[in-house]
């Protein structure tokens, strides 16, 4: 008999998404480390986010925040009609 291979309900770009709202002033680094992927990873989730308007980078220093744009629709046709907002407050 074999193991099943470990899943959630969530991915792991909500995982970044879920860090980000609530550790706003985290580094990239602290937020792979909370979800327990690369930092490498991360930054390519951050850059889907971005690239899907999800999210906003703003520079500060050497540092950047994201700024999340919560009525930003969820992109499967099936949760279309709802927003990252609406995801995000159901997560609380």
């Amino acid at each position: 008999m074999t193991t099943p291979a470990p899943w959630t309900f969530l991915t792991n770009h909500t995982h970044v998404l879920l860090c980000l709202q609530q550790h706003p002033g985290d580094t990239l680094r602290e937020v792979a480390t909370r979800v327990g992927i690369t930092e490498r990873a991360v930054q390519r989730i951050v850059r889907d986010l971005e690239d899907a308007g999800v999210l906003t980078r703003e520079r500060h220093g050497r540092r950047n925040t994201y700024r999340l744009q919560p009525s930003t629709p969820l992109r499967h046709p099936l949760e279309a009609h709802h927003t990252v907002g609406e995801l995000l407050d159901l997560l609380r």
